[in-house]
């Protein structure tokens, strides 16, 4: 029998590979790290994500994750507030993809560790061998590999950049029970308590607003604090210059509308959708599971791709949309203004949701 493989041992590709092994296909699930990192995005889940994860036997409580109820908006000394749908929660991805890796190998997937040069329809080169097989699951994330790669025509590119304060009463008093968006022009920050208390802070700017610094990310972060009194006070609680892990080259919006025979396309070599909805995790889990029914059925990798960029079209349609108006000052008034009706909150979160 040939073996499926799948490339990445985040949530997309440790999802594909647990119900890829619990359908019989034994797959080799392939990473270039033995030691779970800890990637910037995908540090928040929705209550559907949360339910999702329950449903595959991993639950987020169990993990240390905290619990988030409230959205949070602001801009400048403007703030606004809605309740979420469902209880969401805060959870670092080195938890998290931790223990989905794990789930995989103990439901049977076979676990290696090798780093793709190029992918190609029936192989993938890697450092240390080349792995053949007419069905590869290409779950490698915001990184694309060789042979693979989704277009990036964007004059001013999306950039991402995390920064995690240690936990504090300071910031518990904070921030509590919310996801918070603090909204500036060219971007936005994202705010949650993970486990142990932790603030992981996520940045999504365009290029240019990195080069108006200098080039230095740190700069970034001391530039939104003088101009953001709110997001000001969250940064008091860095210990000095904390580390910053930065991503670049964001493809925001895109949609994969096809793909090569075999290569099943999952996670972020799907859909990216914009941070600020939420929702980088639903895409990776659906995605996982979508692909893995797809192939255990018998179903191509092409009618799986079109069928899943049809459901991923809307939200990620919608969150690009809330992303270009949130980044604007104009917009970002509209948006508090806006959240201040919880039903039309609550409406736009739902119609963002996967």
């Amino acid at each position: 029998m040939t073996r499926p493989i799948v490339l990445g041992a985040g949530p997309a590709g440790s999802v594909a590979a647990l119900l890829l092994a619990k359908g019989g296909a034994k797959p080799i699930l392939i990473d270039r790290d033995a030691e779970v990192g800890d990637p910037i995005c995908g540090g928040f889940l929705s209550w559907r994500t949360v339910g999702a994860l329950r449903e595959l036997g991993c639950d987020p409580a169990a993990l240390g994750a905290r619990s988030v109820t409230r959205l949070r908006l602001y801009q400048g000394e403007r703030k606004a507030e809605a309740p979420l749908p469902g209880l969401s929660c805060g959870i670092s991805r080195h938890a998290l993809d931790s223990a989905l890796r794990q789930l995989a190998i103990d439901g049977g997937a076979q676990l290696e560790i090798d780093r793709a040069r190029r992918v190609g329809q029936g192989v993938i080169e890697g450092d240390d061998r080349c792995w053949k097989s007419p069905a590869i699951f290409l779950a490698s994330g915001k990184h694309d590999v060789r042979g693979e790669a989704r277009p990036r025509s964007a004059s001013d590119p999306a950039l991402g950049l995390r920064l995690r304060l240690p936990g504090s009463p300071e910031l518990q008093n904070l921030i509590g029970d919310t996801i918070e968006l603090h909204l500036f022009p060219g971007g936005y920050a994202g705010i949650v308590l993970q486990e142990g208390g932790s603030a992981n802070i996520c940045l999504a700017l365009r290029k240019s607003a990195l080069a108006e610094a200098g080039g230095d990310p740190w700069a970034v972060f001391k530039a939104l604090a003088h101009d953001n009194p709110h997001f000001a006070r969250r940064m008091a609680c860095a210990e000095g210059q904390l580390p910053i892990d930065t991503i670049g080259a964001v493809p925001y919006g895109w949609i994969a509308q096809e793909t090569e025979d075999g290569v099943y396309r999952l996670g972020d070599q799907a859909a990216v959708i914009p941070s600020l909805a939420g929702e980088g995790m639903a895409i990776a889990l659906a995605s996982g599971r979508a692909a893995a029914q797809s192939y255990l059925q018998g179903q191509g990798a092409s009618q799986y791709q079109r069928r899943f960029a049809s459901r991923a079209a809307r939200p990620v349609r919608l969150a690009k949309a809330l992303w270009n108006v949130a980044e604007t000052s104009r917009g970002a008034t509209v948006m508090i203004a806006a959240s201040r009706f919880p039903g039309l909150a609550n409406l736009a979160m739902r119609l963002s949701r996967l």
